[in-house]
């Protein structure tokens, strides 16, 4: 920090709470403003685009830097600093400045980083806000591994996550697969050398707008973290939650719920529960795979929109929102659940007025999380009690229309709302209904709440009337018809009377002044009048914030039953939604068992055919099990629809398992633990590898953790070298799967290497697909249909000249493909020749040759060939060798 030569009592403030919050922008609150000074100032000032100035004068030799912000408009520039991943202190007086001593005492009373955000300004209503903590430690059991924890946080809803991974440290998959599935806003590590360096390093490739944060060692003790979440649950461990065989995953839990209290400096009793995460009980999608999908966004530009996500969105609640983007990255495996949902969603897609009525009372519910969520950690104003009153008014009627329903989910829900009534009986009777956002102005609870509070709005109001009247009664009592109250800051209030009538003032006025024709007097009741009025705004404000904040206390202390109803309300909206999307793009109920057989009739690409006229996608059937029809080898020309087909069934497959109606005439599903996708050609140039480093990277992980039970996506592999390896490797990665611990995988297999047909011939779980094409007169039609059989031709100059290729260029290649067909590409030594266009070619005299022909090729290699030590991949590469000198020498 910036030396300066003088400190005012102030700056030296300031600098003594910055040393302790060295690694925020310190917002210290002035009168109207938070002014930041010195480097804070400088870097403030930038993101923010405000002035910077100087606090002292220009000719004094040292500067100090400073800028502000008005405290009104301070949510705006919060949300500025954060989004450039910066952490701000908020600096508040903490004494009344009337009553201070010197220098007004000040404090930090919360610390805003991205992770802990709770203000709806600063949030996306539809997903939640995780902070993250890892821990990592090698355990001793196998020292070639590393033992991960790992623990989730969103301080705005209450939601607590828990895991532990053992990983390799190079490349831990399921860590990394957690950060990528949760996407936090913040991690916390340790402030070590001894953090795993790769790990770290992966993480900012994978996540390179995440905010880092790092913590003491001392931080992340077992003893302190573990007592940190006993002393908050209140328990004498934590068997209770399922995490007694944690300890790694421990030490992140408790690190970061310390530093959660640490910033917020207040209860943070909405977090009830540790959750652990449960890999096996959900389906699992490895970050490839949700992006190949495009589940949540696009692969291009990382839209909502054009995301299955944006589909399947016909919540009404955030809460709703949430859980369907919970549910989408996390499906599940338990055919149990997953009917009970589905009975839910058939309920409502029946009954068309129960569901067009819960929609629109949930239209009318806030977000009860986050709301809750404020109220407990003490931010909560008046409209956000409003706005819970509003949300609790419904819950009667939602539940009146739960009452017919008759599916085993929607009856737990009827019987598990608690409607919240004696909490919506307070707001009511309370919050004035146009209550202010701030809580230092008044207006914000009702007349009739309480006695007191009322008297002082009352003398407020109606404060001349009130003298006026005993003004009145004064003069009745004493008979002095000119007696008047009167008021100077001198003396306060006082009753003026003329000498005239001086005899007729009673025994119990008291006499204040003396004038030359007139007398002043004070009674008991106008000095108690005088207290009441003189401090009656003042005395309003605080009587009022006090009893706004016993209120809110009041629900943070039914901060559980709030959750539970907001938990149940959600479920009920995704439900709602499932069934409304159902209904509006003609989905229909799948049969889901746990048998290896994957049957989809007339199936549709759920959101490529949102983006088409009504009718026009062309559905496609696909059948898999593991006895006949195990690999589907795929082949057809580009954009006729092969990626399509793939990805179509990976999305119905995950729609299923989440409990969702889906796009197709008929589905039978037998419920499968992962779904892996190598689709499309991309760089990753921030990890430093190729396209084709990328797709084997992505091939490597299917065929090392892919089961029997697991759906594999399979799009174009080993395009990205040579055509034999590339067909080396296709072919090879195709056996792999089909033969994987004797039973095989399901696998959709999209390829132009037309010779992995050949498969079938020995593999009876092969078959052979293309899609269909119909040519017209030099020209191709897709037909979009997925047919039996294999197809021995790409149509890529066709597609070419589809796309825009000029006809020079499309011509030529017709040329050379037809010289390549031939054999006649190709110089008699195996070099390429430099073919020329056809038409007025230049004709020259013919030589005779200078030397003797040269031997037999053909015959030359075949003496080479050993085939007692040839691999298949070298019998493959030399049988198209012989072809290739078979057709030159021809």
């Amino acid at each position: 920090m910036t030396k300066v030569a003088k400190l005012t009592p102030m700056l030296q403030q300031y600098i003594d709470i910055k040393e302790q919050h060295q690694d925020t922008i310190l917002f210290y609150r002035m009168g109207d403003f938070y002014e930041m000074f010195f480097d804070d100032a400088i870097i403030a000032s930038k993101i923010l685009n405000i002035t910077l100035t100087s606090r002292n004068k220009k000719t004094d030799e040292v500067q100090v830097p400073m800028c502000g912000v008005p405290y009104h408009a301070v949510q705006t520039y919060l949300s500025k600093l954060i989004q450039a991943g910066k952490r701000v202190a908020i600096c508040e007086q903490v004494e009344d400045p009337s009553q201070a001593k010197g220098i007004v005492k000040r404090d930090v009373v919360r610390v805003v980083s991205p992770g802990v955000v709770v203000d709806d300004t600063l949030l996306d209503d539809k997903s939640n806000n995780y902070i993250c903590s890892i821990t990592a430690k090698e355990p001793s059991v196998n020292a070639a591994k590393t033992l991960f924890g790992i623990s989730f946080l969103d301080v705005s809803t209450g939601h607590f996550l828990v895991g532990e991974f053992v990983e390799k440290d190079d490349n831990p998959e399921q860590v990394l697969d957690q950060l990528t599935r949760l996407s936090p806003s913040e991690l916390l590590i340790a402030d070590s050398e001894n953090f795993s360096p790769s790990l770290l390093s992966l993480i900012k490739v994978f996540l390179p707008d995440l905010c880092i944060t790092s913590r003491d060692e001392d931080c992340f003790l077992q003893e302190n973290t573990q007592e940190i979440l006993l002393e908050h649950f209140n328990v004498l461990n934590l068997n209770g939650f399922g995490c007694e065989i944690f300890t790694q995953g421990v030490i992140a839990a408790g690190a970061l719920l310390g530093y959660v209290k640490e910033t917020q400096k207040t209860s943070v009793d909405h977090i009830e529960r540790l959750t652990p995460i449960e890999t096996t009980a959900t389906l699992q999608l490895d970050d490839a795979s949700r992006r190949n999908l495009e589940l949540i966004q696009t692969i291009a530009g990382a839209q909502r929109q054009g995301s299955l996500l944006s589909v399947l969105d016909h919540t009404c609640t955030p809460m709703g929102a949430r859980m369907l983007k919970n549910n989408l990255l996390f499906p599940l495996q338990s055919r149990e659940r997953i009917i009970n949902r589905l009975d839910a969603v058939t309920y409502f897609y029946k009954n068309t007025a129960a569901r067009e009525d819960l929609r629109e009372l949930l239209q009318t519910v806030y977000d009860l999380e986050r709301l809750n969520s404020r109220m407990t950690l003490g931010s909560g104003n008046g409209r956000d009690m409003l706005a819970m009153k509003n949300s609790l008014a419904s819950l009667p009627d939602i539940q009146a229309c739960l009452q017919a329903c008759d599916t085993t989910k929607l009856l737990q829900i009827h019987k598990e709302l608690d409607i919240l009534e004696d909490l919506y009986q307070l707001l009511d009777s309370s919050i004035n209904d146009e209550a202010p956002v701030t809580l230092r102005e008044g207006n914000l609870l009702k007349e009739g709440y309480n006695e007191e509070l009322d008297e002082l709005v009352s003398i407020l109001r109606d404060g001349k009337k009130l003298i006026l009247d005993l003004e009145n009664k004064e003069r009745e009592a004493t008979g002095i018809g000119k007696l008047k109250v009167g008021f100077n800051k001198v003396f306060g209030y006082f009753i003026e009377v003329s000498k005239l009538h001086s005899e007729k003032v009673p025994e119990y006025y008291i006499r204040k002044q003396t004038l030359v024709n007139a007398e002043r007097f004070i009674t008991p009741e106008l000095k108690e009048f005088e207290n009441k009025v003189l401090g009656a705004q003042d005395r309003r404000v605080e009587l009022e914030y006090k009893l706004f904040t016993e209120i809110r206390t009041i629900l943070a202390e039914n901060s559980s039953r709030i959750l539970k109803t907001a938990n149940l309300i959600a479920q009920l909206d995704f439900l709602l939604s499932s069934a409304q999307t159902a209904h509006k793009y003609n989905y229909r109920r799948p049969t889901i068992d746990n048998g290896d057989i994957i049957h989809i009739t007339e199936g549709r690409h759920p959101v490529i055919e949102r983006m088409m006229p009504s009718g026009r996608f062309v559905p496609n059937d696909v059948y898999l099990d593991q006895k006949n029809d195990e690999m589907h080898i795929i082949t057809g020309p580009n954009m006729a629809g092969k990626s399509t087909i793939l990805r179509q069934t990976a999305l119905i497959v995950l729609m299923a398992q989440m409990g969702c109606y889906v796009p197709a005439a008929s589905a039978q599903i037998g419920i499968v633990d992962k779904i892996f996708t190598r689709v499309g050609a991309m760089d990753n140039l921030r990890q430093g590898q190729s396209t084709f480093m990328v797709e084997m990277s992505e091939t490597a992980n299917i065929l090392n953790n892919s089961t029997e039970k697991s759906l594999v996506i399979l799009d174009e592999i080993g395009r990205g070298t040579s055509t034999y390896d590339g067909l080396s490797i296709a072919w090879a990665v195709a056996e792999a799967l089909v033969n994987k611990n004797k039973k095989g995988v399901k696998t959709l297999f999209a390829t132009h290497y037309h010779e992995l047909t050949e498969l079938a011939k020995n593999n009876r779980r092969v078959r052979n697909y293309s899609i269909g094409v119909r040519e017209w007169q030099g020209n191709i039609i897709f037909l979009h249909k997925l047919v039996k059989g294999g197809t021995s031709r790409s149509y890529g100059i066709q597609v070419a000249a589809l796309a825009g290729v000029p006809d020079n260029v499309v011509a030529r290649a017709k040329e050379i493909l037809k010289d390549i067909e031939r054999g006649s590409f190709l110089e008699g030594d195996g070099r390429q020749q430099l073919l020329r266009p056809t038409g007025n070619k230049e004709k020259h005299p013919e030589q005779l040759p200078l030397f003797a022909p040269p031997t037999d090729p053909l015959r030359t290699m075949l003496e080479k060939i050993d085939p007692d030590n040839y691999t298949p991949r070298d019998a493959l590469q030399a049988l198209y060798e012989l072809k290739a000198l078979l057709g030159k020498t021809s």
